[in-house]
């Protein structure tokens, strides 16, 4: 708002000059304050506005480190619980693609393989993780990541990795 009303003292100055509309006389000490504040209040909005800029950067890295890791530990949570269902590679697969929303027909087209087999598939995995169907299966994932803080499963596949 400082900076705003700054800018309009310094503008109006101007096109008033250009108009040729002149305002009362006042001293020129006077008007030299004037400007110093308008100068000092601009000078102070560019101060404040680079303070606000560099604060929301610094939070912009920090969410998405902290998407990163979330993203990380969503592949590290599907992982885990592929290997206890005993999933197959195809099975696998098929379920990361059933979980990204892709159709039974987009799935058999990006794997080459018929509609059949890709229902044959996802009916393994729908059994093998007691679930009845896709939105089932995704709702086991968002469970265990809304149980399980975020930064903590993070936390958990960064020590895997490190182990590994």
């Amino acid at each position: 708002m400082v900076q705003a009303l700054c800018a309009v003292f310094f503008v109006s100055d101007i096109v008033f000059s250009v108009l040729g509309i002149y305002a009362q006389p006042i001293s020129w000490q006077s008007r030299e304050m004037l400007e110093l504040g308008a100068a000092l209040g601009l000078s102070l909005g560019v101060c404040v506005g680079a303070v606000l800029l560099l604060r929301t950067l610094r939070d912009k890295r920090r969410a998405e480190t902290r998407l990163r890791r979330a993203s990380g530990a969503f592949l590290d949570l599907i992982e885990e619980r592929f290997g206890e269902w005993g999933l197959t590679p195809a099975e696998r697969e098929v379920a990361l693609f059933a979980i990204k929303g892709f159709s039974t027909l987009e799935i058999a087209e990006l794997r080459q393989t018929s509609e059949g087999t890709v229902k044959a598939q996802t009916n393994a995995v729908y059994r093998k993780a007691s679930v009845g169907g896709r939105s089932q299966l995704l709702s086991l994932f968002i469970d265990d990541l809304i149980a399980t803080p975020v930064v903590a499963v993070a936390n958990d596949a960064l020590e895997k990795r490190k182990e590994a």
